[in-house]
């Protein structure tokens, strides 16, 4: 695998799982809490909010899942690696009620932290094309603190796949398990991101009941904050550094639910 110079403040590491091999961006210390990349990859801002994870005491794993490490997002950039990732056999973004197969392999990364790293169990944040994967990751019991953002597979085409949570049935049992053994699901959105419909997030709610926290920012015509319509990412990319921001407010409940999850206990 070749090397990366473009975070020298990270490890890196090549890791293999079921005969795949992946680089993994790791730093930090304590509880591990996993960073998957939105598209188009592991651009520079997935890093800062990397970075942010290991300031509030936590030790951050990026896996590159997609796309190159270290290449600056560009809107022709973000379109290549959608369209490549609707190619891959490892992202289920058409099928409802299945899990993407890429899954397993962080499933097994996450297991790796864990065992690295300690601690009562690890976190997960997936975002965009990643953001349900943290659902599926709580198959697992090490999975104590997922955070949806942006959960955007399977693509909204039909009003099944608007409602779909992008995991098969076997998985939603057992999350729904986990959920009613006192693990909590944190989702964020824009409230007028077509990639991801408020059906999806109704039908968390009725699928979690109590366990599912929701935060939902205004991004509708001539909103408060001046957010754009086509708003989405909302830890990275249209994440505003100002205090009292909603977006900002979204970083730090994401923040204080990792470390009430895995540093509190």
């Amino acid at each position: 695998m070749p090397r990366h110079d473009c975070y020298p403040d990270f490890e890196q590491h090549e890791l293999t799982f079921g005969g795949e091999t992946r680089t993994v961006f790791k730093a930090g210390t304590g509880p591990a809490v996993l960073v998957m990349h939105e598209a188009p990859g592991l651009y520079p801002g997935v890093a800062d909010f990397g970075r942010k994870v290991v300031a509030a005491g936590l030790t951050a794993y990026l896996p590159s899942l997609i796309g190159t490490p270290g290449r600056p997002m560009t809107v022709p950039y973000a379109l290549g690696t959608v369209a490549r990732a609707c190619v891959a056999r490892e992202f289920a973004v058409f099928s409802t009620r299945r899990n993407s197969p890429i899954t397993e392999w962080l499933r097994a990364l996450g297991r790796h932290a864990h065992a690295e790293c300690g601690g009562p169990g690890v976190g997960a944040v997936g975002m965009c094309l990643t953001g349900g994967f943290a659902l599926a990751l709580m198959a697992d019991d090490t999975l104590l603190a997922p955070v949806l953002s942006q959960p955007s597979l399977p693509f909204a085409l039909t009003a099944a796949h608007k409602r779909d949570l992008g995991i098969d049935d076997a998985t939603l049992a057992r999350v729904k398990e986990r959920a009613a053994e006192g693990v909590c699901v944190l989702g964020l959105r824009f409230t007028h991101d077509r990639l991801v419909p408020a059906e999806r997030f109704a039908r968390l709610r009725e699928e979690l009941g109590a366990a599912f926290e929701a935060i939902e920012i205004d991004s509708s015509p001539g909103n408060p904050h001046g957010l754009p319509r086509r708003a989405h990412s909302v830890l990275v990319y249209d994440l505003v550094d100002r205090p009292g921001h909603p977006t900002q407010v979204a970083l730090e409940r994401v923040l204080a639910f990792f470390r009430a999850r895995l540093l509190a206990a």
